[in-house]
């Protein structure tokens, strides 16, 4: 999806121009808390909130000072060709400024935004102050074939060298017949630093194939068709097919190959193309339900038939051409459930592709709890509340919604692949309908998993390295694992001396298995081991409390803490800080060893 811009209002000030702005940009109003009456969703903190949405990709417009934005995101910037855009806009409204992703539509918003207010728009980039163009941002519909050729060549336009224009003046520039020029070709055309060419998106490639086609043999088919019919492959709109390809990995990749999205029809929308197709097959019908796949799937994308359908041993594929650039992608997407793990709450512990994945998606589905964690960040979202307990449930329709096409985000604190939903939806992905699997449009999702922040690693990073040498985790919930299992790993785990963590340590009604697990340990380790119990990690209420492990009580530990039980090396050390836990790996070991070579004179030859 499309993701929306934020504006962020800092105060009363600003807060009338921040709902103008976001009424003129279709975007959402975020507020300081405490001081804007009036959003969509409350940050506490400007700097944290500002860099959370720029790492998610979302681009940031800021009723405030340039020089906050710019702190926010400073520590972030790396490459100015993926930067979502950031404008600051003052609290009168009388200046816009565009800060970042001027190419990548920062400049197009600053003029939308200036446009409406009434304002100035500060714009800087060489281009748009000479030419009030950018060459490397054409117009929605064109593409660039050649961008790493742009600068070079608005150098040299800057310079005095004059631009031309060959075919369609897509950015309305005076033609002055100079040294650069400027192609608009349905054709390839080959680009240098003088020669930027720009392919108008008219053609939608529709794709047939055997499961399990190779994913080059579709690839050379599409590209061989392509140059014969003398059409660039950046003249391609997008890729499509029938919805039971969804899962197809050649069609897929041949997608991304062309930098295109996939979409998909079913076989009734395929099939009113029937009477149009060049090439109808009754084989076809008989299998799928329709007359044809790739040339009914180039039709439902709009347009004429311009190349029928070709073909190999396994793959076809066919073209249409549609009389103006094609913008909206006609048919549905494949769908994708991304299962994100967002740390155990803090913000600032999620990493950036989880906010990227969070932001791009349609909707959320989690426990309330870990949703309502994302913050801001999950405003305006549409999202599906599930309880403690209804993890199936949750992954089952999280897996169904994608399966209509939509993005959909499945929140899990911590870790998702930790004991938590990662592995029930390959499981359900696994089982067969006579299993109370999910639906075929759901097996062909396509799913992502991200990882968080375990709570494990967070323990331990508060503890200080208590996690230096071997360990293992094990969770003390006889829920979903048997009573007679968790106690054979829980001796295995202590004769093996492994440092362990206790995830599910109690609940109101369990109240044994730890006591347990101590008593098993204490057979192997010293009393004086140090236990570290750590709970509601990364949130206000944080607490880190130390333990011998013969001094380790049921009763002060709750299902939010983790219980981390050292190994019979690990060592609680008094610093200047205050006690920190750690594991020594064997290094005082080696050194020993190293200084013994040394004096015998071993090291040296």
């Amino acid at each position: 999806m499309a993701v929306r811009p934020v504006v962020l209002a800092l105060s009363r000030s600003g807060e009338a121009v921040a709902h103008r702005v976001a009424a003129l940009i279709d975007g959402d109003v975020h507020g300081r808390d405490g001081r804007v009456d009036h959003a969509a969703a409350w940050f506490p903190n400007a700097l944290d909130h500002a860099r959370d949405l720029f790492a998610a990709g979302v681009p940031v417009v800021g009723v405030c000072a340039s020089g906050i934005l710019i702190r926010a995101v400073a520590p972030l910037l790396s490459d100015k060709r993926g930067e979502p855009p950031v404008v600051s806009v003052s609290d009168d409204g009388a200046v816009v400024v565009p800060l970042l992703g001027g190419h990548r539509g920062a400049n197009r918003l600053a003029a939308m935004i200036a446009e409406g207010l009434g304002a100035v728009a500060a714009v800087t980039t060489a281009g748009d102050v000479a030419m009030g163009v950018a060459l490397d941002a054409p117009p929605l519909g064109y593409r660039l074939a050649n961008p790493g050729d742009a600068k070079a060549a608005m150098a040299a336009m800057l310079a005095g060298e004059g631009v031309r224009v060959t075919g369609e003046n897509i950015f309305d520039i005076k033609d002055m017949g100079g040294a650069v020029e400027l192609v608009v070709s349905e054709a390839p055309v080959a680009g240098s630093d003088r020669r930027l060419v720009y392919h108008p998106q008219r053609y939608a490639l529709g794709l047939g194939c055997a499961r399990g086609c190779e994913t080059e043999e579709l690839w050379d088919l599409v590209c061989r068709t392509l140059e014969e019919a003398g059409i660039a492959p950046g003249a391609v709109a997008c890729v499509a097919s029938i919805d039971l390809k969804a899962d197809e990995a050649a069609m897929n990749a041949v997608a991304r190959r062309l930098g295109v999205p996939f979409r998909l029809f079913s076989a009734a929308e395929l099939e009113a193309y029937a009477g149009q197709l060049a090439n109808p097959s009754e084989v076809v019908f008989a299998e799928v339900g329709c007359h044809g796949v790739s040339e009914g799937a180039a039709l439902a994308c709009g347009g004429q038939l311009v190349v029928e359908k070709r073909k190999t041993a396994n793959a076809t594929c066919a073209l249409s051409r549609s009389e103006a650039v094609i913008t909206e992608m006609p048919g549905r997407a494949r769908g994708r459930l991304s299962v994100l793990g967002i740390g155990p709450g803090q913000a600032s512990w999620r990493t950036p592709e989880v906010s990227r994945l969070v932001a791009e998606a349609d909707e959320l589905v989690g426990y309330g709890l870990y949703i309502d964690l994302l913050g801001p960040l999950a405003a305006g979202k549409s999202r599906s509340d599930f309880p403690l307990g209804g993890e199936e449930a949750r992954c089952r329709y999280a897996l169904e919604q994608a399966g209509q096409g939509k993005s959909v985000a499945l929140i899990c604190s911590g870790d998702a692949g930790i004991y938590a939903m990662g592995a029930l939806v390959f499981e359900l992905l696994d089982r067969g309908p006579e299993a109370q699997g999910v639906s075929d449009a759901a097996r062909r999702v396509e799913v992502v998993c991200s990882p968080g922040v375990s709570a494990l690693q967070a323990a331990a990073a508060r503890a200080g390295a208590p996690l230096g040498h071997d360990f293992c985790t094990i969770s003390l919930s006889d829920l979903l694992t048997p009573r007679e299992d968790i106690i054979r790993r829980l001796n295995s785990a202590a004769e093996g001396d492994f440092v362990i963590a206790f995830y599910n340590p109690v609940s109101k009604t369990r109240r044994t298995l730890l006591s347990e697990a101590r008593d098993i340990l204490l057979k192997h380790r010293p009393a004086d081991t140090p236990v570290l119990l750590a709970s509601s990690l990364g949130r206000p209420e944080e607490s880190l409390r130390y333990r011998r492990l013969a001094d380790l009580q049921v009763d002060e530990v709750d299902m939010l803490t983790v219980v981390l039980v050292g190994s019979s090396n690990s060592r609680l050390a008094q610093l200047g800080e205050g006690p920190r836990m750690f594991t020594p790996r064997g290094y005082a070991r080696k050194i020993d060893g190293d200084l013994a070579e040394v004096r015998t004179g071993k090291a040296l030859k």
